[in-house]
């Protein structure tokens, strides 16, 4: 089972108050650990003017205003770009299906000048799993794993990614047991 390029939904019965109803996009999975960008959860403050001080880039040419989203609980203060791959860098990590991912000032700096790619989601933080145990919790039934679109992905519309997520599965979560069995 290889995730990356995949997003993963949390369960409904997923208690840890970091990952309820959660949908995060993989960008690395092996057996060497997993590490995703949560796609919809967006930062209460926008990316002006902290985000671009914490990050030495200099004030940005225009007025727009780039939402940041909580990426995930592991390396919180450092800035993710996960993107269209029309721009990138020697330092971007292609991952699939024309998506890539760059964490570097001078790519913000970009993106904070409308010089970045076409599609873009700016995240504080990714999430991350030791080897095995993103394995381990998806047969605790606490993620689903499905393949969706770029337009899925880069949907603005974050509050409902997660319910979104289940009904392109054909599943209506309130419908879901929270108890399991082997046989």
């Amino acid at each position: 089972m290889n995730l990356t390029g995949q997003i993963i939904v949390s369960m409904p019965s997923l208690e840890d108050e970091r990952f309820y109803k959660t949908v995060i996009y993989m960008c690395a999975h092996s057996s060497e650990g997993s590490m995703g960008i949560i796609i919809n959860k967006k930062i209460d403050y926008d990316l002006y003017p902290d985000l671009l001080q914490q990050l030495g880039i200099d004030k940005p040419l225009n007025n727009k205003k780039l939402f940041i989203r909580y990426g995930g609980p592991v390396e919180s203060g450092r800035g993710f770009v996960l993107h269209s791959d029309d721009i990138v860098r020697k330092e971007t990590l292609s991952i699939d299906k024309g998506v890539a991912l760059t964490s570097t000032a001078e790519f913000f700096d970009d993106l904070s000048k409308g010089k970045g790619p076409k599609k873009s989601i700016l995240a504080l933080g990714y999430a991350g799993w030791q080897p095995g145990q993103l394995e381990y919790e998806i047969l605790q039934n606490s993620w689903m794993s499905l393949s969706v679109d770029n337009s899925f992905l880069f949907d603005d519309e974050v509050s409902r990614k997660w319910s979104q997520a289940y009904k392109i599965m054909g599943i209506d979560p309130n419908s879901l047991s929270f108890q399991s069995g082997r046989a």
